[in-house]
C-alpha cells in the first residue's frame, strides 16, 4: 500500500510513496504523533535528481528490515529540499554546526518539538569507507533516547543555540575598498589552471562568474576578465557541459571540469545561459554565444511545461545506473559516428577505447579543432562540419535511449532566473522567439502560482500548488519581470513585478534589519531563517536589494533605495569575510558604487531605438521603453514628444538632451 505521500505534490516524495517507511510531510500531524508516542522524529532531506538521495533509498529505505525499524523508534519525515527550502536551510545549518559539512540525502535525528540531536547526510547499509551502516546509527540513536535522555535532549537544546545566531547588519554600506579586498580573495582561491575556484569537486558559482562579469572594467580588478573568460572556457570544453544536447550538469566530481555529477538543474542553466550570453557580447567570443543559445535550447527543449512554466531538474541517473544516458562505449560512437566522421570527432571528443569514465567515454572537447586539422591533414573547416554531423548522430542515437527522470514541479524563483535569461537573450541577440519564451513562462506562474492575496507559491505540480513562496520567488520574478519588460516595453510586466517588489517589506522585512527567508506567517521552526548566501543560486536577500535597486531607478522614490542598502548592509560580514558567499549581492554593491543610470525610451519605435541597451552588459542601467506615450512607468514621465522616438539617459531623474537615433545613443550608453 502507498504510504502518505501518495498524496504530495513533489516528485521527489512521490519517489518514495511505495516504500515500507511510514513516511510523514512536514507538518503538525507529525510533530503530534511523535509527542504522543514519545519518539524522535527522523528527518530524512533530499531532491529528486540527487544520485545518493537515490543509493541510500534504495540501501534503506526500500528495505524491510530497516523501514521497520525506522517505523518502529521514530517517526519519519520526509522533505524536498526544493520544495522546502526553509526547513532545508534550517536543520543543514545543524548539521554543518554539528558535523563541519553537509549535503544530501540530509539525515537529521530530532526532539518531537524539532531540536536536531544528531545529523548527517548520507549512510550506507553497510559499514564502509569510515561510514557506519544506517541500522546500526538507528539503533544506536534509539538506545540513547531511551537509556539517557536527558543527555539527548541537552544536545538538540546546545544544536539550537548554536545555529541560532544571525549575521550583524553592517552600520554603513560597504564601498569600493570592500569590494576590492573581496576581489583579491577570490583572486587567491581561483584555479589558473583549470579555472573556477578551488579544487575537487567543482561547482560553477554563477553568483561568483556574474560578479566577475560585472567588474571586469573596473582599473582594480585587472584578471576579472581572463579568470571569467578562462573558467567559461574551460567549462565549455569539459564534461559538465553536455556536448551533444546542450546545457550543464550540477558540477563536477573532479577539479578539470570532466566527470560531471550528472543532474541537470533549471537554475544552473539558467544562470549560466545569461551568463555566457553577457560574455560572448563583452568579450566577443562567438563561442560563448554558441553555448548561450545552446543552452537555452536544452532548457527549452527539455526543460519546458507544454503551457509555458520551466521544469526544475533532470535525474542523474537513467536505468538506476548514474550518467548512463550521457556516456559512450567506443565501439557505438563510432558506429554512430561513421567511418569518415568517426577517427575526426573521436579525437575532438576525447573518446578512447579505454575510455576516461568507468570504461565508457564522457564526451569532452579533449583537442581543439585546429589541433585535430593539423593532426588529420584537413583545413579546420571540415573539422568543424564533421563534429557538428557526428553531434546530430550522436544526439539522434541518445533519444532513443532511456532518459534519466524528470522532476516536473514547476518552482518560481527558479522560473524567475530563466525569465531574466531569455529576455535578455532575446534582446542581445535580437531573438524575438526566446523572448516570447520568456513571456510564456512568465504567463504560466501569473496564471497557475498566484494566490488570491496576490504572492506567490513557491512550486506547481500537475495542477496544484500548496506551498507559499518565499524571498526567493518573489524576488527572482521580480528581477526577472523587470528584464521582460524593459526587452517588451509591455507595461504589463513592469507592473507584475512591482506588485511583487511591493509584497516583500509586507511579508519578509525584518525589524532588526534584513529579510527573512520566509513569509510572516509560514510554519514555526526552531529558528526563523535568513536567505543571504549566493552560493550556487543568488540569494533571495541579495535579490530582493536588486529589485529594491531597480524599482528606486524606475520609480525615483529614494525609499526603495534605502531597502536595497539595507538589504546589502545585512550581508556586510559575508562581503567580508567569506566574499565566495556573497558574489550576487556584492554585484549589486559594485552598481551602487560605481554609478547608475536611468534609460527612458518613448515612441512609435522605442523598442528598435532602444536596442543599443543590449548590446552589453549593463546592469548599472535601467531600461524603460513604451511606444504609447504611457506615463505609469515615473521614469517615462513627461518624456513623450508628439509622436516623435527618442530616448534619455539619466542619473538620479536627471537626464542628458533626448537622442532619436541608435547610433546616437550608443555612443552617449558606451562613453
Amino acid at each position: 500500500m502507498p504510504n502518505r505521500l501518495a498524496q504530495s505534490t513533489s516528485p521527489y516524495l512521490l519517489q518514495h510513496k511505495d516504500n515500507p517507511v511510514d513516511w510523514y510531510e512536514w507538518g503538525e500531524e507529525a510533530f503530534d504523533e511523535a509527542r504522543r508516542r514519545d519518539v524522535p522524529i527522523l528527518l530524512s532531506v533530499g531532491y529528486s535528481a540527487c544520485h545518493w538521495c537515490h543509493v541510500m533509498a534504495h540501501e534503506s529505505f526500500e528495505d524491510e528490515d530497516t523501514a521497520t525499524e525506522m517505523n518502529r523508534w521514530f517517526v519519519n519525515v520526509k522533505v524536498d529540499r526544493e520544495e522546502r527550502p526553509d526547513v532545508d536551510s534550517v536543520y543543514m545549518e545543524a548539521v554543518q554546526a554539528t558535523t563541519g559539512r553537509g549535503g544530501w540525502p540530509m539525515t537529521v535525528f530530532m526532539t518531537p518539538d524539532g531540536h536536531p540531536f544528531f545529523t548527517g547526510t548520507y549512510y550506507p547499509n553497510t559499514d564502509r569507507h569510515g561510514m557506519p551502516a544506517f541500522r546500526r546509527v538507528l539503533g544506536a540513536i534509539e538506545e540513547a533516547w531511551r537509556e539517557r535522555r536527558d543527555e539527548v535532549v541537552e544536545q538538540g537544546a546546545r544544536v539550537t543555540d548554536a545555529i541560532d545566531q544571525q549575521l550583524p547588519v553592517g552600520d554603513t554600506l560597504p564601498g569600493q575598498p570592500e569590494l576590492e579586498a573581496a576581489y583579491r580573495t577570490l583572486e587567491s582561491e581561483y584555479d589558473p589552471v583549470n579555472g573556477g575556484f578551488g579544487q575537487a569537486p567543482k561547482f560553477p558559482q554563477q553568483p561568483l562568474l556574474e560578479f566577475l562579469l560585472r567588474i571586469h572594467r573596473r582599473p582594480w580588478a585587472p584578471r576579472a576578465r581572463t579568470m571569467l573568460g578562462h573558467t567559461l572556457t574551460r567549462m565549455a570544453r569539459g564534461g559538465i557541459y553536455d556536448q551533444v544536447g546542450g546545457g550543464f550538469a550540477r558540477y563536477a566530481v573532479d577539479a578539470v571540469w570532466l566527470v560531471p555529477h550528472f543532474e541537470k538543474m533549471l537554475y544552473d542553466n539558467a544562470q549560466l545561459a545569461r551568463i555566457y550570453t553577457w560574455a560572448a557580447a563583452e568579450f566577443e567570443v562567438p563561442d560563448f554565444e554558441v553555448i548561450a543559445r545552446e543552452t537555452l535550447r536544452y532548457m527549452e527543449r527539455d526543460l519546458s511545461h507544454p503551457e509555458g512554466g520551466f521544469y526544475s531538474a533532470e535525474d542523474a541517473d537513467s536505468e538506476g545506473v548514474e550518467g548512463k544516458f550521457y556516456v559512450w562505449e567506443y565501439d557505438e560512437f563510432m558506429s554512430t559516428a561513421g567511418p569518415d566522421d568517426g577517427p575526426i570527432a573521436a579525437d575532438f571528443f576525447g573518446v578512447t577505447p579505454g575510455g576516461n569514465f568507468e570504461g565508457s567515454t564522457i564526451l569532452n572537447v579533449a583537442m581543439t579543432g585546429g589541433e585535430v586539422a593539423e593532426r588529420h591533414g584537413v583545413d579546420r573547416s571540415e573539422v568543424t562540419s564533421a563534429v557538428r554531423r557526428v553531434a546530430d548522430r550522436l544526439f539522434e542515437a541518445r533519444s532513443s535511449r532511456f532518459r534519466p527522470g524528470l522532476d516536473n514541479k514547476v518552482i518560481a524563483a527558479w522560473n524567475g532566473l530563466a525569465i531574466r535569461a531569455f529576455a535578455e537573450a532575446g534582446g542581445a541577440f535580437d531573438q524575438p522567439q526566446l523572448i516570447g519564451r520568456a513571456v510564456a513562462a512568465a504567463s504560466f506562474v501569473f496564471e497557475n502560482m498566484r494566490a488570491a492575496d496576490g504572492r506567490l507559491m513557491r512550486s506547481w505540480t500537475d495542477g496544484r500548488a500548496t506551498v507559499a513562496g518565499f524571498l526567493d520567488d518573489h524576488a527572482a520574478m521580480a528581477v526577472g519581470l523587470y528584464s521582460l519588460y524593459a526587452v517588451t516595453g509591455e507595461y504589463r510586466w513592469f507592473e507584475a513585478g512591482r506588485e511583487l517588489v511591493d509584497l516583500i517589506p509586507e511579508w519578509f522585512a525584518d525589524e532588526a534589519g534584513g529579510l527573512y527567508s520566509t513569509p510572516h506567517d509560514a510554519d514555526d521552526l526552531i529558528k526563523r531563517p535568513h536567505d543571504q548566501m549566493d552560493n550556487p543560486l543568488p540569494s533571495g536577500t541579495s535579490l530582493a536589494a536588486e529589485a529594491f535597486l531597480l524599482t528606486s531607478l524606475y520609480t525615483g522614490d529614494p525609499e526603495w533605495r534605502r531597502r536595497a542598502e539595507d538589504a546589502v548592509r545585512s550581508s556586510v560580514m559575508l562581503i567580508d569575510r567569506y566574499p565566495s558567499a556573497a558574489g550576487h549581492v556584492m554585484g549589486v554593491l559594485d552598481s551602487m558604487v560605481a554609478g547608475l543610470r536611468e534609460l527612458a525610451v518613448v515612441g512609435p519605435d522605442a523598442v528598435e531605438l532602444a536596442r543599443p541597451a543590449w548590446e552589453r552588459f549593463r546592469p548599472e542601467t535601467a531600461v524603460a521603453v513604451s511606444t504609447t506615450g504611457s506615463e505609469s512607468v515615473p521614469l517615462l514621465a513627461d518624456r513623450y514628444r508628439d509622436g516623435r522616438t527618442v530616448a534619455y539617459l539619466c542619473e538620479g531623474f536627471v537626464c542628458d538632451a533626448p537622442v532619436d537615433t541608435t547610433d546616437e545613443l550608443r555612443r552617449i550608453l558606451n562613453r
